[in-house]
């Protein structure tokens, strides 16, 4: 069973739902995504339950569009050098400041930053970035956690963690420049409630980058090396902040294609999670071109 945001083709409307055994339920009483993370996980657990009961106004999941699984006043945050691979990358990439990201490895404080608003998230079909002044550009595939506003992980989603890498390698500083822009996050296609994983650090991720048809760039790993516990992001996460309609949080990559490869306009980039979900996204450079494809998608269907 999956949690999604949805448009059907007979109405404009973005709907929140359930999608389950090929068809879709509207989720009852509940108006927009952000709406549901503003309840405690019990609630939450119940308005699935009662959509899956119900099963009112059910539709084939074959006839909606999916949209991004965030909205409203919901942020994406990210976690940073969780794996001993992203770690390595940093290492590797940065010019004077390798030593901070091995600090950060071993710190009892983990990296937290802001990635995205809700409405600048790319979804499963639709299109990332590269920035036009970045050499070096990477996905990177991560296990994405939805918060609730009382600090409750109420699911699992899939996202890209667009990134640049020689910006952030010139400077740490800039890190806000090689993380944050137009086309620079994408999650989906679903969120997985929480109750249906059975165990959150054992979960396959695998990135697959497509370019000219052919396999570019290919990896395998897994959550099961991950060196922090995904509570334990949470709580320095709501430490000394409010999430009114939850929040989304991407826990780290284990997986970067090693320099000198770059994405490139036209590629198509893959991230699978097992028991998740798979996000296919084009790739294009450029505000240009992402402002371009970003005015398709708000159209919608």
């Amino acid at each position: 069973m999956d949690i999604i945001r949805y448009r059907t083709s007979e109405s404009p409307a973005v709907l929140a739902g359930v999608r389950d055994e090929g068809q879709v339920f509207r989720l009852p009483g509940v108006p927009s995504l952000a709406a549901l993370w503003a309840l405690p996980l019990a609630g939450i657990r119940q308005r699935v339950r009662d959509a899956a009961a119900v099963r009112s106004a059910a539709v084939p999941a074959a006839d909606v569009a999916l949209l991004p699984p965030v909205d409203g006043r919901t942020e994406v945050w990210a976690a940073g050098v969780t794996y001993l691979t992203s770690r390595e990358a940093r290492v590797e990439e940065s010019e004077r400041s390798a030593d901070v990201y091995q600090q950060v490895y071993e710190a009892e404080r983990p990296e937290l930053f802001f990635k995205s608003a809700a409405w600048r998230v790319a979804g499963d079909g639709q299109t990332i970035a590269v920035r036009a002044d970045s050499v070096v550009d990477v996905p990177e595939p991560e296990v994405a956690l939805v918060i609730n506003r009382f600090g409750e992980i109420a699911g699992y989603t899939v996202c890209n963690d667009v990134s640049s890498r020689s910006i952030e390698g010139e400077n740490p500083l800039y890190l806000p420049q090689a993380k944050i822009y137009l086309g620079g996050c994408a999650l989906g296609p679903a969120i997985r409630p929480a109750w249906e994983i059975a165990d959150p650090y054992d979960l396959g991720i695998e990135l697959t980058i497509r370019r000219d048809g052919a396999v570019a760039w290919h990896g395998q790993a897994s959550t099961a090396s991950l060196r922090r516990a995904f509570d334990e992001l949470v709580g320095y996460l709501m430490r000394a902040d409010i999430h009114p309609d939850g929040v989304v949080l991407a826990t780290g990559t284990c997986l970067v294609p090693p320099a000198p490869f770059s994405l490139a306009d036209g590629d198509v980039v893959t991230v699978a999670v097992a028991g998740i979900g798979t996000l296919t996204t084009g790739v294009v450079r450029g505000l240009d071109r992402i402002r371009e494809a970003f005015g398709r998608h708000a159209e919608g269907p």
